[in-house]
């Protein structure tokens, strides 16, 4: 019997996504602890992300920062979402403690992604 991924994207891109995405399908799931979640692909990926913002807006790199800024809106519902899910595992404690602070992660997240984009919005009328 084929997975929808299988029927959708064939059977070469199932073995790319098994090889591959495995522990993001898995995160996705909530199959993965709270903990590696939360920091790996919650905390170090996102901080990457900022990271490599700050980088292309000291180098004026505009259409860069468009980039990730559409890469962060992706990313951060994901991970918000993938965190949620891990929660129903962990101790009811953490769980509670994460969802709290996954709710002002994403308010925090939406406010800036939209004065980022704003801001690049005037820059792209400047010239």
């Amino acid at each position: 019997m084929q997975t929808r991924e299988a029927r959708i994207l064939g059977p070469i891109s199932e073995l790319f996504i098994e090889r591959h995405l495995l522990p993001e399908r898995k995160a996705w799931r909530g199959e993965m602890s709270l903990a590696g979640v939360f920091w790996v692909y919650g905390v170090f990926v996102s901080a990457e992300l900022a990271m490599l913002y700050v980088i292309a807006l000291y180098l004026d790199q505009i259409w860069v920062q468009q980039t990730l800024i559409l890469a962060f809106g992706f990313y951060t519902p994901w991970v918000l979402v993938a965190i949620w899910r891990c929660a129903d595992i962990a101790s009811p404690f953490w769980a509670t403690m994460v969802r709290w602070l996954n709710v002002a992660w994403g308010l925090n997240t939406a406010f800036i992604l939209l004065f980022l984009q704003f801001d690049l919005l005037l820059r792209y009328a400047q010239g």
